[in-house]
């Protein structure tokens, strides 16, 4: 696939482009943000039903690695690596759920969510890891010293980057912070052979520091910072619409945190339309826990401003952030979908969960988070009854189990617990289980 250019460039000035094998996040000019760059034109020589047709030829097949939904777009994607490099655990192909009981309960008929929880760690992190860890693969055959791999993490990106480390046998560091991540969420890293270090902060304490450890190391950083990532998670959007038969949803409801995945969409988007396979753009919208919603702030004033805010405690852990690194990209985003950015508090995601959790989904607080702002939507009439509407759904909610039993049990403070269940406990007799089915099950 040599014929197939990537380069990362500064998001501030396209002027300034560096190769795509050097080890760089930011811009040395403008201390940017860097994006990855391809050679649309050498693209374009390939028509839209040539790459309809390849991308569809390669899906959930045993090619090795193309039946992976990342790599099956790897001419879009890092067609520097090579194959030998690659890492993958046949990552995408996520189901596209559709949720019509649910969708009924709110008005509006078209609407799905997509799984991106049934991955291998149980995140849409696999996407984005992919791809970092093949990167790191090929940039030690082509020379380079790298003593290891390290994020900083809320749990779902350490889970992502510990499993694919260990598959690639490299050497992998994640930043925790103390006593703010499930357990199902710490036990991934450790489990995988991880060096786990678990600070007394916050996520955004963890990301200052894991930063700094990576400039005075030879260690590599996988967060979204690094715009690899971005490469590997924006094949949702190239997904979706070919779960779609190549159709282009009304809307798109995504949770946001430090706001990576807001970006890889619409940037998969613009390129499905640069490239002629799709003729529409979707409106996007970022879906924030109100204790941790600095995005929705600057929404209010129309991104003229964007301050930093000391994210509180939420059950949507890993949006818990305050101080999103890849603002700049989404805002930049968001403003060319005429995109949209809702918040929800506790109560509200708490509330939403369960609520879609009646008809099947089992979904993550996070999700939640993006379901209480579809249905603030709805309730707006800003989303129509007939609108197709994709909610993305970010992790698996085994990941979160406290959580769910904690609401069944009603063991959270301030939330409602409208659609708690609890267990029936009784004797082990027939003639009582019959009492109680008779008088509050049937």
């Amino acid at each position: 696939m040599d014929k197939y250019n990537c380069w990362f460039q500064s998001i501030e000035n396209s002027d300034y482009k560096y190769d795509i094998n050097e080890v760089i996040y930011r811009c040395s000019k403008t201390g940017s943000l860097l994006e990855v760059e391809h050679d649309l034109n050498e693209l374009k020589k390939k028509t839209r039903d040539y790459w309809k047709d390849l991308f569809d030829s390669r899906y959930r097949r045993q090619s090795w690695p193309y039946g992976s939904g990342v790599w099956g777009k790897k001419e879009w994607v890092a067609p520097f690596i090579e194959d030998k490099n690659i890492v993958s655990m046949y990552e995408g192909g996520t189901n596209l759920f559709w949720a019509d009981k649910y969708g009924k309960q709110v008005g509006v008929e078209d609407l799905w969510i997509k799984m991106c929880g049934n991955s291998h760690t149980g995140s849409f992190k696999d996407l984005g890891m992919t791809v970092l860890v093949s990167a790191v693969k090929q940039l030690i055959a082509n020379g380079n010293e790298i003593k290891a791999v390290a994020c900083a993490s809320t749990g779902d990106t350490s889970a992502a980057l510990s499993a694919y480390c260990a598959a690639a046998g490299l050497k992998s560091i994640v930043f925790l912070p103390k006593n703010k991540v499930s357990v199902a969420q710490l036990v991934q890293p450790l489990a995988n052979g991880a060096s786990v270090i678990s600070l007394d902060t916050d996520f955004d304490g963890c990301m200052k520091i894991v930063q700094e450890v990576c400039k005075k190391q030879n260690i590599y950083l996988a967060n979204s910072i690094n715009s690899l990532r971005i490469e590997g998670q924006k094949t949702i959007s190239i997904e979706l619409c070919q779960q779609f038969d190549w159709e282009v949803p009304d809307w798109i409801i995504i949770p946001g945190g430090n706001l990576g995945n807001v970006s890889a969409l619409g940037k998969g988007f613009l390129m499905l339309k640069d490239l002629g396979l799709i003729s529409k753009l979707p409106r996007l919208v970022c879906a924030q826990a109100e204790n941790a919603n600095p995005l929705y702030l600057s929404y209010l004033k129309d991104f003229e401003t964007f301050n930093s805010v000391s994210a509180k405690t939420t059950l949507a852990n890993a949006i818990q952030i305050g101080d999103p690194v890849s603002v700049n990209k989404a805002i930049n985003i968001l403003k060319k979908f005429d995109g949209i950015v809702e918040q929800a508090n506790e109560d509200e995601l708490a509330t939403s969960s369960a609520k879609v959790d009646l008809t099947g989904t089992f979904n993550c607080p996070h999700t939640g988070v993006a379901v209480a702002a579809f249905e603030k939507l709805v309730k707006k009439k800003i989303i129509k009854k007939n609108d197709k509407v994709v909610i993305i759904s970010t992790a698996h909610g085994l990941k979160f189990v406290d959580f769910k039993i904690h609401y069944h049990l009603e063991q959270l403070k301030g939330i409602s617990n409208q659609f708690s269940n609890h267990p029936f406990e009784m004797e082990a007799k027939v003639d009582k289980v019959l009492e109680v089915l008779e008088k509050q099950i049937l």
